[in-house]
């Protein structure tokens, strides 16, 4: 690909403290340089090399690509009916994904490839340049394997989630479902994806149920993520600090110990503000966390249950206002910290050797996210360096 150069970047945020100011490495007056899939050069406009083209952002600002680190897009039907009975006053209760591995079931192949090329299209209209999915609608060997080939084909972070609730077949037989995800299924599913996954829930899977799974995903070579605390206090955020998972998302029920090992340990904790704002539960403490010295990531968890979005701005927005999150801490966590989530280096922010990944905001500065929230702020994106939105 050409290289282009765009300048002329009123606030240019990098998440590199070494390139600009503060932890987002801001840089004002800013320019860089993208050659290929890779940024190239970043410093002041005024200094900007000769490249093949340009682009003049006219003191607009740009950004890291959003990652968001946890969503859920394999999956078919619609849950209108339940979310109006949840507005209407009736509790959310996980069991409610049983409708959606019905309708995910009777899907076809390509019904499900064109429903995750529209989501990651609507994504990345928002800035989304990298985003993670789960399967966990199909929860039969077939249908799990399925989802994930459809997935791997068009995304590099996939989670196999066979773990997310005990289908209706097993419903009295929930130590034979988790043999069956532990062998058969894994078996079937560990070559489509990077990550393995359990809903640790009360009405999913208790800590025994979930360190069998992650352990035998582990020694399959997949990496570690957890669904922990997200509709109470639970065992899911230990064991995931335990077991060395990369990250622990939700995160809303938190005990002082839970805190002090996500402190101590290895593992991200991954707020999704989106399911709160849509099942009117308590949003989690992000300050509490931040305080702590806890790495945080934000994500959409864009699912048709329970956080039906796909915008990593209006997330970002709501963890301001609802969550204790300065606006710099927001978009930290909205990109590198949903890097760190993944385990990556190369996204997340700029830097020459970055991807080029990012996102071109019609604001002098990214604190408009923030502070003009809904307002349709991203203008152009780039992925991979070249631009798809």
């Amino acid at each position: 690909m050409p290289s282009i150069a765009i300048t002329h970047i009123n606030t240019l945020v990098t998440n590199d403290p070494s390139l600009g100011s503060g932890p987002l490495g801001r840089l004002r007056d800013a320019a860089l340089v993208v050659e290929d899939d890779r940024v190239v050069w970043i410093g002041a406009s005024s200094r900007a090399p000769a490249t093949d083209s340009h682009l003049d952002a006219a003191g607009r600002s740009v950004i890291p690509g959003f990652v968001d680190s946890h969503a859920h897009l394999l999956f078919a039907g619609d849950r209108t009916a339940e979310f109006h009975a949840r507005m209407s006053g009736q509790p959310y209760e996980a069991g409610g994904i049983a409708t959606t591995v019905a309708a995910t079931r009777a899907a076809t192949d390509a019904e499900l490839a064109r429903r995750l090329a529209h989501f990651r299209q609507e994504m990345a209209r928002q800035g989304t340049t990298t985003v993670e999915t789960k399967s966990g609608y199909g929860l039969t060997v077939e249908d799990e394997a399925r989802a994930l080939r459809v997935a791997a084909r068009q995304l590099t972070e996939v989670t196999f989630l066979g773990a997310h609730i005990v289908p209706p077949e097993y419903r009295d037989e929930p130590a034979a479902y988790v043999d069956l995800v532990t062998g058969p299924m894994l078996d079937a599913c560990a070559p489509h994806a990077r990550w393995i996954d359990v809903f640790c829930e009360r009405g999913a899977f208790d800590a025994e149920q979930a360190r069998a799974v992650l352990l035998a995903g582990r020694a399959r070579g997949l990496g570690l993520r957890v669904h922990a605390n997200q509709l109470g206090h639970g065992p899911g955020v230990a064991l995931a600090v335990e077991l060395g998972a990369r990250s622990a998302d939700h995160c809303t029920h938190l005990t002082d110990a839970d805190v002090a090992a996500l402190a101590d340990g290895t593992t991200v904790a991954t707020l999704l503000p989106g399911c709160e704002f849509s099942t009117r539960a308590p949003y989690p403490d992000a300050r509490r966390l931040l305080d702590a010295g806890v790495v945080v990531a934000l994500a959409t968890d864009c699912n048709p249950g329970s956080s039906f979005t796909s915008s990593m701005p209006f997330c970002l927005a709501v963890a301001v206002r609802e969550m204790g999150m300065t606006p710099d801490e927001a978009l930290w966590s909205a990109t590198a910290g949903g890097a760190a989530a993944l385990d990556r280096a190369d996204i997340g922010r700029l830097a020459p050797g970055t991807r080029a990944d990012l996102a071109l905001l019609a604001a002098p500065d990214p604190v408009h996210l923030a502070y003009r929230p809904g307002v349709p702020l991203v203008s152009a994106v780039w992925r991979d360096g070249a631009r798809v939105a």
